[in-house]
């Protein structure tokens, strides 16, 4: 009983015998009529590869006939030909991945963008503008009240006349109404004027005539509203305990401007001009030059002789 020999096992192709196989598939691809040609019409494999083995010893290369066998087959079968996948989300995430590179260069450039746009914006625009609410709310809950306390208590603890203490308690509540209704620069000059009145306050001096040669002691002004009637003055400077004639801030009634000055005139009844200028026409001194006092703690000047109450700067 005879049986059929067994299937030969196919010998495993070489590295040589695979590349050279490729080979022959590139060779019939760039040559398209060939293929064209020699597939499509109903010619033997055989010439096909007698045609192929033509070009090849035209190269001097030595292709056996098994190796251009596989080149045919495999150009019929399409290998070693790119195909490209069908879309879906796998390509989609496969060509992201090959991107990733460019995309993230492009998406770290917009997040440097967006970045600094946003640092501009928030150091440029909206810190500055918080700076400045929470600047304006420390000022009307925290600085202007303390400051007005302080100046307060700094006035109230100089002054020693009732009169003076009304007055300072009411600087007070104006500036506390100025602070609730936000009112800065109201606010600001109360403080100022509580600081004044303190300095006011403390202060203490004689009001005495200006008695030196070549210097006046009264003068007499004709007033701007009334050319027929005269207002008379008595010159004087403040002079304190130690001697030292001090600078006092002093406000015309002549022109409302207020400068700080040494000497002034105090306005007074012309029976008093009269009597200092008899009194200076005896020898040349008024010899009863004290006219006024202020002691500390006082608002304002004790006066020893009659006076209108309106003084001058300028003679």
């Amino acid at each position: 009983m005879s049986t059929s020999a067994p299937a030969a096992e196919a010998k495993p192709q070489t590295l040589d015998e695979l590349m050279l196989a490729m080979d022959v598939v590139d060779t019939l691809r760039h040559q398209d009529n060939l293929v064209s040609r020699e597939l499509d019409e109903s010619r033997r494999e055989a010439e096909l590869i007698e045609r192929l083995r033509t070009i090849y010893k035209g190269q001097g290369i030595e292709v056996s006939d098994e190796v251009l066998k596989q080149g045919v087959q495999a150009i019929r079968e399409e290998r070693f030909v790119y195909v490209p996948p069908k879309p879906g989300i796998g390509t989609s995430l496969a060509k992201v991945w090959i991107a990733r590179r460019k995309v993230g260069k492009v998406a770290g450039a917009a997040a440097v963008a967006l970045g600094l746009g946003t640092g501009g914006w928030w150091f440029g625009v909206e810190q500055p503008r918080q700076a400045e609410i929470a600047r304006i709310e420390s000022l009307y809950t925290k600085t202007l009240p303390a400051s007005l306390t302080q100046a307060h208590r700094d006035a109230m603890v100089e002054a020693r006349q009732d009169q003076a203490k009304t007055r300072i308690d009411q600087l007070l509540t104006d500036g506390r109404v100025a602070v609730q209704r936000r009112d800065e620069a109201t606010a600001k000059k109360i403080i100022l004027d509580l600081e004044n009145m303190r300095a006011t306050l403390v202060r203490a001096y004689q009001l005495r005539i200006v008695s030196r040669p070549n210097e006046s002691s009264a003068v007499w002004r004709v007033p701007r509203g009334n050319t027929n009637a005269r207002n008379y003055y008595a010159i004087v400077e403040a002079v304190d305990a130690n001697g030292r004639v001090l600078t006092l801030p002093i406000r015309s009634e002549e022109d409302t401007q207020s400068a700080d000055v040494t000497k002034f005139g105090v306005r007074v009844p012309q029976a008093t001009f009269d009597a200092i200028a008899a009194d200076k026409r005896e020898d040349g001194i008024v010899q009863r030059n004290i006219i006024g006092e202020k002691k500390r703690g006082d608002l304002d000047i004790s006066y020893s002789v009659p006076v209108m109450g309106g003084f001058i700067t300028k003679w």
